[in-house]
């Protein structure tokens, strides 16, 4: 079998003889037979075994296998006990997902303690059909059905070539035992009813259902690695023109693979696309998103901003570290967007710095009657997110002095009757 994994090994250029791995052992049929092929391959391996003690003696027993194992091997062997229960009931996790987190973060660090270039699991072809299955019956989309895959960082899968009974009968060929997790046999939990119950049924229309199962997410993962290409231009951007998807015909994926890192999902991306200019939509992972005249925006949820009191002129910090300056200043007149002076005799402390609230008015330059901030933001066609960012300086008498950035109170302005300027800059 060995030729077999070399060659896998090979074609996804996941390992080299000159670096050192960690090979994760449990003790199962799978590990064991792992642990047996890197030696055989020549690399050099250290092994890595957790107990997590969620079945008595049975745990036990699997860790002394591991041990007695790793000494006829010659093989240098790392261990690690954990409560599991515990971390799962503090972290509010089902009991496999906390030994999963457990096993992996230790993997991690355990990795860069040695200097092992990265740590081998045990996954064989199965476990990748078990996976696009269980994919399956939950829904999935293209990237669901292409299963596990041969690296995941510094994961490495190199047994993903053979199949659980190509693994069985290497390590009978060897006179190779190995112990048996008791758990696995019980189809209590949807995976295990997918392998007992489920592969079984689906023998009796195609015996070789797995071998084409895997075949299928081999040549959906070629397709998805296509997909990938395209995707590429889309990364790291926070603005997506939907008017130009309408072109394409994979519009829905496309978005749907944008902004699932931002923690929508499909039903989410669907509504969005549909959506009206001005929707937006929060994601669980504290982004939002607007629809905005044929276009998508994303940016982090705003939080709530704290009114910054101005009582007299100086300097003062914004929550963003932006700074206010304030200065009163023999008369002159300020043409930039972020300085402006306003007559220092009409002005009324304490000014507050917040952001613009429903209702908000003012009278702006060069204009005669009052006008809300919010047509006054729209007729410049600021988005949702501009808007909702957007700052004013008051007055104690609650008059709007600068909409900031953008213009100042009519009832402000620098006159010829002027005798010293208030200088308002934000920087």
């Amino acid at each position: 079998m060995w030729s077999k994994v070399e060659a896998y090994i090979n074609k996804h250029k996941l390992l080299e003889t000159s670096n050192l791995y960690l090979a994760a052992l449990s003790g199962g049929a799978d590990s064991v037979a792992l642990l047996l092929l890197l030696k055989e391959g020549g690399f050099n391996v250290h092994a890595a075994h957790c107990n997590f003690r969620l079945r008595g003696a049975e745990s036990d027993r699997d860790e002394a296998f591991c041990v007695e194992l790793c000494r006829q091997q010659g093989v240098e062997l790392h261990r690690a006990h954990f409560d599991t229960r515990e971390y799962a009931a503090v972290h509010k996790v089902s009991i496999e997902m906390a030994a999963r987190e457990l096993r992996y973060r230790w993997f991690s660090q355990l990795r860069e303690d040695i200097g092992a270039s990265g740590v081998c699991v045990a996954h064989h072809r199965d476990d990748s059909v078990e996976t696009v299955l269980l994919n399956l019956v939950r829904g999935t989309g293209l990237r669901g059905l292409t299963g596990i895959q041969p690296r995941n960082g510094d994961v490495l899968r190199p047994l993903l070539c053979v199949s659980r009974a190509e693994i069985e009968q290497y390590l009978t060929d060897r006179g190779q035992g190995y112990v048996t997790d008791s758990t696995n046999l019980e189809a209590d939990v949807m995976r295990n009813k997918i392998r007992l119950q489920l592969i079984p049924l689906l023998k009796t229309l195609n015996p070789s259902v797995c071998s084409a199962i895997a075949q299928m997410a081999d040549n959906v993962s070629g397709a998805q690695q296509v997909l990938d290409d395209v995707l590429k231009q889309y990364k790291n951007c926070n603005i997506l023109k939907t008017s130009e998807l309408w072109l394409n015909s994979s519009r829905e994926y496309i978005a749907f693979e944008w902004l699932k890192n931002y923690g929508f999902n499909g039903t989410q991306v669907r509504q969005i696309l549909e959506a009206e200019t001005g929707a937006a939509f929060h994601s669980s992972k504290g982004y939002d998103v607007l629809a905005d005249r044929g276009r998508l925006i994303v940016e982090s949820s705003l939080k709530p901003m704290k009114p910054v009191c101005i009582p007299e002129p100086g300097t003062y910090i914004l929550e963003d570290e932006q700074r206010v300056v304030v200065r009163e200043e023999p008369v002159w007149t300020s043409k930039a967007a972020d300085c402006v002076t306003v007559d220092a005799s009409k002005v009324t402390f304490p000014l507050t710095v917040r952001r613009v609230a429903e209702g908000d008015k003012m009278v702006p330059f060069g204009v005669k009657g009052s006008k809300l901030l919010s047509d006054l933001m729209t007729d410049r066609k600021m988005t949702l997110f501009e808007k909702r960012r957007q700052l004013v300086v008051v007055d104690a008498n609650g008059h709007i002095v600068w909409l900031v950035g953008i213009r100042i109170d009519e009832r402000f302005r620098v006159t010829d009757a002027t005798s010293s300027v208030l200088c308002i800059e934000k920087k």
